[in-house]
């Protein structure tokens, strides 16, 4: 039949401004091709109430209680101000179509700017009604057919609120209602052996439905199959009973009245159709040949091995295979759908949709080579799209079909091609993840891991030469990404090269500008794959893929992105979903992202070869630093307040984020923590980006106390550095140097430490530079009270503390006090020590940051101990390891147990010596070697004292590795120790 004049359901023609909505379904909305985020789910129920209303104004009072009912927020009213002001700006050009008048809110519709599903099936259901009261069954039919396609799983699915639940009741109801009209003509017009299946199913779901169960006993008795029919009567009666203690209504009554006499007028149809050529059904076979070579994927198998065997029951299964280009999506459904044959014993359709490449296959091309593969002669396949569909259906019904549609396009191509019956089964993969495909089990296919990934490669070279060189293998397929393409490619290389060895080509992928080259053999190449996917993207997605490329992070923020793309927050999550959706970039997490390492590496050559201007990479880069910057910048402030030293950093011209809490600040700061010294270190490169570069290590030093992130801190400071030496930026480099002062004593290397402070000190006084100017004495002197040069270390401290105090930099000043507290300790001077220290810790307290107290009360608590007055320096000591656990600082809360432990020693509490020296070593990151050597003495004194030598002689003995390793002159007083404990002969 033909249906001219009519779109299918679910892609109605549209115009790139024109909006539309889809109620019929989980709420969404598109301004043409492109999909709208419409916010939270109370704010889709705004949206439903207000669509739902035919243009009609609602009341804030009727939408509080539609979203909310009788449990509204305190400040319900005002919410919904916002959700209103946030669909508006997602309509955007149709803002004004949402007005606010008589104290409340209005939808505008219109098919002028905007279609409605609920519209067209309620158009469709009109059309239908004139056709049936004209006589034209077969177009009343097609409309309550086009009808149904609008709706996309359950109405208003997940919204909250007791509107949107009597609207989900009202619709399904109607749906129903459908169902039963064009059930009833399908059995007119002589489809009842179709319309069996679709029944049944029906009346299972809806069991006290009895216009179905009439329908099914029709269908069953003009199938041939009176028995079934007279049993459908049998249990509709007896489950009346039982539940609604009622008989069946009397058209169900006549019905088996009519046919227990076996009514003759019962079996025929009002209408055959017309006629219509036989069709011999044939049983296809057309899977391609599975790979000899298939490796792993185990969980994946046996996930979608199950799915298909749902597909025997009583339902239709369908599952959605998504993944990256190359991941390996057409190999594993292959190889599932012929381990799965045997269920489907009709046979097995196959088909390429060319989904990834400029021509994808079109749905009604591909129904008719279906139909033909069935057995339907050419002249019985009818034109259009959806007459195809319902004959391929109708073909499937009572069949038990397995069909494979690969390398879809999207959602919309693959519906018209699903079997619609139980007993059948579709596997589909695409790069989409199809989250609209109604009632699909979804597949997220990932890389391989990376024992999978080596046995692959085994396969393929041998696996002699893969065991004769295992490192250079796994660095092989790790290069690869452990994506199966590419893997596949780099095997099949040294496979054709005999005189290659393993780690010849694990050089050549050891190079990133290469890397891609170097993956291709014959017609296969990793960088064509993913060429095809970065074609579908359209120009906004093509320009975020490219930008996103630059980046130098293991993944990034949505907000690091809005930056780097210089676009809002908002804005940016919706592209970025997009190309989750594409298999281009992953989600790492809630509102952030990363690639791929090869697509990585392709998004960096498509910025290479299609950003124009050039400079816009440069920019795009500079962004993102500044974001970096004045973010980390802020967080200083809130973790130094009153600290000078934000003010001597370089101004940006783009706002960061911004905190009102101390422990959210934190948070984003070591959240961000890789992404923020790998920016640092590929700004440094750019004479334009290296100064703040420099200062985004200043802004984020508290990372190298951290211990986790201490590491990539210092490798950072390195590349800053020696980019800046490069450069002659002596600013730059003065500040580099002193971060790598810091860096150096942490880790115990001192003479690299005071090395690195004494060039921060020259440079500092060239680039007349204040910040590195006070910062590099005050470094110095700490360097040299380690060193025991307790002299110098007062003379440095002096200039420093000058230097500060000039500087208005009064939470320096107060370090540079309590280090003077320090020396004064290693001097003997333990009253001088003790008033130092308070003044430090009085300055710290004005300031009301929690880790400087901290500091001083660690310092005060030393200088007390020190002191004699041990029970005072205890509890200070004991309240700034609790603020540095919270603060994060697992560095200094190792060091401060390591204190703990040296005052209850001096006390003569061995256990207590012992305990806390053990809780400074299973911190793991209490400063590096020197640092540990230094509590593994103490702890071997505790254990010492409890007369467990030999593992006391244990722990010096390891110190003292550590001590003679770094030249330290504290090994002299390990050796003694160990003579002075040395076992009995």
């Amino acid at each position: 039949m033909s249906a001219e004049g009519h779109h299918t359901a679910c892609e109605p023609e549209q115009r790139q401004d024109q909006l539309r909505f889809i109620v019929l379904g989980p709420i969404r909305a598109w301004l043409g091709a492109k999909p709208l985020s419409m916010g939270s789910p109370q704010q889709r129920a705004l949206l439903a109430a207000l669509l739902l209303r035919n243009g009609s104004t609602a009341t804030a009072e009727e939408l509080i209680d539609a979203i909310w009912g009788e449990e509204p927020p305190h400040q319900a009213k005002a919410t919904l101000r916002t959700y209103a002001s946030r669909i508006r700006k997602a309509l955007g050009p149709a803002a004004d179509r949402l007005v606010s008048e008589a104290g409340g809110y209005a939808l505008r519709t219109g098919p002028d700017w905007a279609t409605l599903d609920l519209d067209i099936a309620t158009q469709r259901v009109a059309d239908a009604e004139k056709a049936a009261a004209s006589g034209d069954r077969a177009r009343a039919r097609a409309d309550y057919a086009e009808a149904l396609a609008q709706w996309d799983g359950e109405p208003l699915a997940q919204l909250p609120g007791p509107f949107a639940e009597t609207q989900r009741t009202r619709l399904e109801e109607w749906k129903l209602n459908l169902l039963e009209h064009r059930l009833d003509l399908d059995l007119q017009l002589g489809g009842h052996a179709e319309a069996v299946s679709e029944l049944t199913a029906l009346t299972a779901a809806h069991p006290l439905r009895e216009r179905f169960r009439e329908l099914l006993m029709l269908a069953l008795y003009r199938s041939g199959r009176q028995a079934e029919a007279l049993a459908v009567y049998a249990d509709t009666r007896r489950l009346l009973l039982d539940e609604l203690g009622v008989d069946p209504r009397q058209e169900l009554t006549d019905l088996q009245q009519r046919i227990l006499e076996a009514d003759e007028e019962l079996s025929k149809p009002t209408e055959t159709g017309g006629d219509t050529p036989a069709v011999t059904l044939t049983r296809p076979a057309q899977l391609p040949a599975t790979v000899a070579d298939f490796t792993g994927r185990a969980a994946f198998v046996r996930e979608l091995g199950e799915q298909l065997a749902v597909g025997e029951g009583a339902i239709m299964a369908v599952s959605a295979v998504a993944g990256i280009g190359g991941v390996g999506k057409t190999t594993l459904a292959v190889h599932v759908a012929h381990a799965a044959a045997q269920h489907f014993p009709d046979g097995q359709l196959y088909v390429d949709l060319q989904g990834a490449g400029p021509a994808p296959a079109e749905p009604e091309a591909v129904l008719g080579s279906f139909l033909r593969s069935l057995g339907t002669p050419d002249s019985a396949i009818p034109e259009g799209v959806e007459e195809r569909a319902a004959l391929f259906r109708s073909l499937l019904a009572g069949r038990r079909v397995l069909t494979l549609l690969d390398n879809a396009r999207d959602a919309a191509q693959v519906r018209p091609m699903l079997p619609g019956t139980a007993g059948c089964a579709a596997l589909v993969t695409s790069r989409v993840r199809m989250v609209d495909l109604a009632g699909a089990h979804l597949v997220d296919l990932d890389v391989m891991s990376p024992d999978e990934a080596l046995a692959l490669f085994s396969r393929i070279v041998g696996e002699e030469r893969v065991a004769a060189e295992r490192q250079a293998s796994m660095d092989t397929v790790a290069a690869c990404g452990f994506l199966p393409l590419a893997i596949r490619i780099a095997a099949s290389r040294l496979d054709s090269r005999r005189t290659w060895t393993v780690q010849v080509l694990a050089e050549k992928l050891a190079d990133e500008r290469r890397r891609l080259d170097e993956l291709q053999v014959g017609d296969q190449a990793v960088k064509a794959t993913f060429e095809l996917g970065y074609g579908q993207l359209d120009a906004a997605q093509a320009r975020a893929f490219r930008l996103l490329g630059l980046t130098a992070g293991p993944d990034i923020s949505v907000g690091a992105a809005a930056a780097l793309l210089d676009r809002s927050p908002d804005d940016t999550e919706v592209l970025l979903e997009s190309l989750v959706d594409t298999s281009l970039l992953e989600s790492a997490a809630p509102r952030r992202y990363r690639f791929h390492d090869l697509v990585r590496l392709f998004a960096r050559a498509c910025a290479e070869r299609d950003e124009q201007p050039p400079s816009e990479r440069e920019t795009a880069r500079s962004r993102l630093l500044d974001y970096y910057l004045a973010t980390a910048a802020h967080v200083f402030e809130i973790d130094h307040p009153g600290d000078r030293t934000v003010d001597h950093l370089e101004p940006t011209h783009r706002p960061g984020l911004r905190f009102t809490d101390r422990e959210k600040a934190l948070e984003w700061l070591f959240a961000e923590a890789p992404c923020l010294l790998a920016c640092a270190k590929q700004s440094a490169g750019t004479a334009s980006s290296l100064q703040r570069a420099a200062d985004l290590l200043i802004a984020t030093n508290v990372l190298a106390d951290s211990g986790i992130h201490s590491l990539g801190y210092e490798q950072a400071v390195i590349a800053v550095r020696d980019h800046a030496h490069r450069l002659s930026n002596a600013k730059a480099e003065a500040r580099a140097r002193l971060m790598l002062t810091h860096a150096h004593t942490v880790a115990g290397r001192f003479p690299q430490a005071d090395a690195e402070a004494q060039q921060a000190m020259l440079l500092a006084l060239a680039a007349e530079d204040p910040l590195s100017s006070s910062y590099a004495p005050n470094d110095r002197a700490i360097i040299a009270t380690y060193q025991g040069r307790h002299e110098d270390a007062e003379s440095y401290l002096s200039q420093a503390i000058k230097a500060f105090r000039a500087d208005g930099n009064k939470p320096s000043e107060a370090a540079a006090l309590c280090n003077l507290s320090r020396v004064h300790i290693a001097l003997g001077q333990s009253e001088s020590a003790v008033t130092l220290a308070e003044q430090g810790a009085a300055i710290y307290r004005v300031m009301g940051n929690s880790l400087r107290v901290a500091n001083g009360g660690y310092t005060l608590g030393c200088a007390l101990v020190h002191a004699g007055r041990t029970a005072e320096g205890l509890a200070q000591l004991s309240e700034a390891s609790a603020l540095f656990s919270s603060s994060r600082q697992a560095r200094w809360e190792g060091v401060t147990h390591f204190r703990i432990a040296e005052a209850h020693l001096m006390d003569g509490n061995a256990p207590a010596a012992a305990r806390h020296a053990e809780q400074a070593i299973a911190l793991r990151v209490i400063g590096g070697d020197w640092r540990r050597a230094t509590v593994l003495i103490v702890l071997g004194k505790a254990l010492d004292a409890l007369h467990q030598t030999d593992r006391a002689r244990v722990c010096w003995q390891e110190a003292l590795g550590v001590f003679e390793g770094l030249g330290s002159a504290e090994a002299a007083e390990v050796r003694e120790l160990l003579a002075l404990n040395a076992p009995v002969s």
